[in-house]
C-alpha cells in the first residue's frame, strides 16, 4: 500500500505491474467499499502486461474522511490528481456503481486523458427528488447508527445469494466503512448531474457489464448505457447482483481482458 498528497488529503492506493507500460488501467470503487473489491481484476489486468491502479476514494479505505458532502466531481478530481502524480496522462478508466458515476465525471471533465471506459453495475441519470430525500435520509442514519445495521440489511441485494465467499468480503467492506465519509459521497450523489449527455460525446472503447439479478441497477440502466455510448459492448453476467466483479470474476475478467487486448 502507498499513500500519496492530492487535493489536500491523504490517498491510499496500490499502484501494480509494470511501471515502464503506457498500458494503464485505473478502477474506482462503489459505495461503501474501497480499493479491495478491484482484487481480482487488478491481478488479472497485471498477468496481462498492464499497470493497474486502484485507489481508496476519499473517506473510504485508508484515505483520508472528509465529512459533510463530496460531490462525484470532487471524486473526479481526486482521481485525476493520483494520476498527475504517478506521471500517467493516458488511462483506461473503471467503474461500478458509484464509481462508474465518477467516472461519467471523468469523461465529462477530462475525457483527453481517457483511453477506454469500464461502466459496471452503474446508471447516468440524474437523481430524481425521490431519491435525494433517500439519499440524504440514509446519511443521516450512516451518522446516527454506524454502518452495521446498513451492512446487514443490504448484502443480498449487493451480492447474490449462496455466494458466501462473495458477501464475506462484501460485508467486511461495507462494515468497515467509516459514516462519515460514506454519509459526505451520498450527500453528494443526491446532486449528481444527468450524464446522458456525456453518453453520445464517448469516442473510446468501452465495456458495459452488469449482474442479471442487479436490483440497485438492473439491466435496463445497463442497456440505457450501451445504446447511448457509440460501439460500446454490454455483457450481463447471469446469476451475479451488484458486484459481479466479485461474483463472477473469471467471467469479467474475460470481458476486461477483451476490451483491453483492443486497446494494446
Amino acid at each position: 500500500m502507498s499513500t500519496a498528497a492530492i487535493n489536500g488529503i491523504t490517498i491510499g492506493y496500490d499502484d501494480e505491474g509494470d511501471h515502464g507500460t503506457d498500458d494503464v488501467l485505473v478502477l474506482v470503487h462503489g459505495h461503501p467499499f474501497d480499493r479491495s473489491m478491484w482484487r481480482p481484476q487488478v491481478e488479472h489486468a497485471r498477468s496481462l502486461g498492464w499497470r493497474v491502479i486502484a485507489a481508496d476514494l476519499r473517506g473510504y479505505g485508508e484515505s483520508t474522511v472528509v465529512p459533510g458532502v463530496t460531490p462525484l466531481s470532487t471524486f473526479a478530481e481526486d482521481i485525476v490528481g493520483l494520476a498527475d502524480h504517478l506521471g500517467v496522462e493516458r488511462f483506461v478508466l473503471g467503474g461500478l456503481s458509484m464509481g462508474g458515476q465518477i467516472v461519467l465525471e471523468c469523461v465529462r471533465q477530462f475525457p483527453g486523458r481517457i483511453r477506454g471506459l469500464v461502466l459496471a453495475d452503474t446508471f447516468a441519470q440524474a437523481e430524481t427528488p425521490e431519491g435525494r430525500g433517500s439519499r440524504n435520509d440514509m446519511a443521516d442514519r450512516l451518522l446516527r447508527e454506524g454502518m452495521a445495521g446498513y451492512a446487514a440489511e443490504v448484502l443480498w441485494k449487493m451480492v447474490a445469494p449462496h455466494n458466501t465467499e462473495a458477501a464475506e468480503h462484501v460485508s467486511r467492506m461495507m462494515r468497515a466503512a467509516p459514516p462519515d465519509g460514506a454519509a459526505a459521497a451520498l450527500r453528494g450523489r443526491a446532486q449528481r448531474p444527468d450524464y446522458t449527455p456525456v453518453l453520445g460525446k464517448v469516442t473510446v472503447p468501452t465495456l458495459v457489464v452488469v449482474g442479471s439479478h442487479d436490483e440497485f441497477t438492473p439491466v435496463t440502466d445497463a442497456r440505457y448505457l450501451h445504446d447511448r455510448i457509440p460501439g460500446s459492448t454490454l455483457v450481463v453476467l447471469d446469476g451475479a447482483a451488484h458486484l459481479p466483479n466479485l461474483e463472477r470474476p473469471a467471467e469479467f475478467g474475460a470481458a476486461l481482458e477483451t476490451l483491453l487486448a483492443a486497446l494494446r
